[in-house]
């Protein structure tokens, strides 16, 4: 956390206060829809919490966007998706974009979510380095060449102009990983999702703008039961 703290404070602009929090309920790691879907209760929660306290702005770390759309229908703030974000920057920068996901097991839940925003004609097919996100920080170096080698082939293979970590626990890695790009002789953009998302949020409040109600609707007053703290697993495969 304390690492996040950090990054999440460095990527700022000058005036800007950063709280970063963790969600009350949820899997250790998002890689899956259920993983998505139990997220999400966390999201809303800390998005209707930060509201309430006085935020300008809600951004989600994690490049699945869990809850997303659900917290836009429940505040009024920004809530800005990483995934969402950098997605629409990269179509911007590129004629096509690669996404490199961290399990080849999450590559069918990405490709919706690409197509959700409307952007599988900008996309290059989803790669994944298949590392789960619980080890991308325990060997950096390993991590970094495991995307480089990913994002090579995007490139070379697919036609690729732009790369798009698919975890932004890699946003601290992005330098490195821009680097060992050049080396392979493709100085291509490597976006950093967090960044975006963050830099998305700040320039909305500074312009007074938010969702529309027209697409957010918020939804009726109703009785509201929060998931209660029960342990759960996946079922066996």
């Amino acid at each position: 956390m304390e690492k996040n703290r950090r990054f999440w404070s460095g990527a700022a602009q000058p005036g800007t206060h950063i709280e970063v929090v963790s969600l009350e309920w949820g899997t250790a790691s998002i890689e899956s829809r259920l993983d998505d879907a139990l997220a999400a209760p966390g999201v809303l929660y800390r998005a209707i919490q930060a509201e309430r306290e006085g935020a300008d702005a809600v951004v989600i770390d994690c490049m699945d966007d869990p809850g997303l759309f659900a917290a836009r229908e429940a505040v009024r703030i920004p809530v800005i998706g990483p995934a969402q974000a950098s997605m629409h920057v990269a179509a911007m920068l590129a004629h096509r974009f690669s996404l490199i996901t961290t399990s080849s097991k999450d590559i069918p839940a990405i490709e919706e979510l690409i197509a959700r925003y409307g952007m599988s004609a900008k996309s290059t097919p989803v790669r994944a380095i298949d590392i789960p996100v619980l080890e991308l920080e325990s060997d950096s170096q390993a991590t970094v060449a495991a995307v480089v080698e990913v994002a090579q082939r995007a490139v070379e293979q697919d036609g690729a102009g732009v790369i798009l970590p698919g975890c932004t626990v890699l946003a601290e890695l992005i330098p490195q990983i821009e680097i060992g790009l050049q080396e392979c002789s493709l100085a291509v953009p490597v976006l950093n999702p967090a960044r975006i998302a963050l830099r998305l949020a700040e320039s909305l409040v500074s312009l007074g703008l938010s969702h529309s109600r027209r697409t957010y609707a918020a939804p009726g007053e109703k009785a509201l039961r929060w998931p209660e703290e029960r342990p759960i697993t996946g079922s066996k495969q």
